[in-house]
């Protein structure tokens, strides 16, 4: 795939994120253009975008994916611009007092993506993705890859869209209140407990710098936010704590993405996976 030379001078920066940033074009409103960081991995790159194309074209609700351009040194997307949108991370985060608000309006965004059944000839399944990785990963021993390894096969399967990175600064909403899910680098399909783990992590398992500088709130909001996400995605009878060590290690499978992408060791991740390693 030939990447189309672009002026970077005819864009705006206007947001970034731990892969790069995006930009909007001057004159064009309708153009959105996601710019990965100097050194991003082709592949990474025309993957996410072939995988965007295959999510929009089932229908699911994510912007429509353009064409891979290149500002000579580094290497983008460009997308059809949401106007007006905001993620529900900086939502709860500039209006804390409607938490609940956001939370359940997120779950019933994720429950619409997981009432979506794929065809599983066009796509991956979480499973043979996330075995792959731990294949590559240089963080496990072999006996706990076995044991992970055995834990992931022995997971649900479902053909539901697994989205990969999905965290509440991964959904937006648009100014007339549409809503959209962005990033879909490492799209699959799959049970939803693989997803679910993500909403986990973020909202409970990381630490209290990471998620203010990161999705714009105190932890403590964080976590109000985990307990309203569950009633609502899995019915007002269910117990927080209860979901939380069911998705334990499926949070703690995101190691995987995470250090492929980061190439450094994070141990309280793996400590996530406790009850499958040890």
């Amino acid at each position: 795939m030939e990447a189309i030379k672009i002026n970077i001078e005819d864009y705006v920066h206007s947001g970034e994120g731990a892969n790069g940033e995006s930009l909007f074009h001057r004159s064009d409103p309708s153009v959105m253009l996601k710019l990965y960081n100097s050194g991003a991995p082709t592949d990474i790159i025309i993957n996410e975008l072939e995988l965007s194309r295959k999510a929009f074209d089932a229908g699911l609700p994510v912007p429509e994916p353009g064409d891979l351009v290149t500002d000579g040194e580094r290497l983008g997307i460009r997308f059809r611009r949401i106007p007006g949108k905001i993620s529900f991370s900086r939502s709860v985060g500039d209006h804390p007092e409607k938490v609940e608000e956001y939370a359940r309006r997120f779950a019933r965004l994720c429950l619409k993506l997981h009432s979506i059944h794929l065809d599983r000839t066009k796509f991956d399944s979480v499973k043979d993705v996330d075995l792959k990785l731990l294949e590559e990963n240089p963080y496990f021993t072999e006996e706990e890859k076995k044991k992970v390894a055995d834990f992931i096969r022995s997971a649900p399967d479902s053909d539901v869209p697994y989205h990969g990175d999905l965290q509440y600064s991964n959904a937006v909403i648009a100014e007339d209140g549409s809503e959209y899910f962005i990033d879909l680098g490492d799209f699959a399909y799959g049970h939803p407990y693989f997803d679910l783990g993500m909403v986990l992590l973020c909202c409970v398992y990381d630490d209290e710098e990471f998620i203010r500088e990161t999705f714009h709130m105190e932890k403590p909001t964080a976590l109000e936010f985990w307990k309203f996400f569950v009633k609502e995605y899995f019915g007002e009878d269910a117990d927080p704590d209860e979901i939380e060590q069911m998705l334990r290690p499926y949070a703690g499978l995101k190691v995987l993405i995470i250090e492929r992408n980061a190439g450094i060791y994070f141990p309280n991740f793996h400590a996530l996976l406790d009850s499958v390693t040890k």
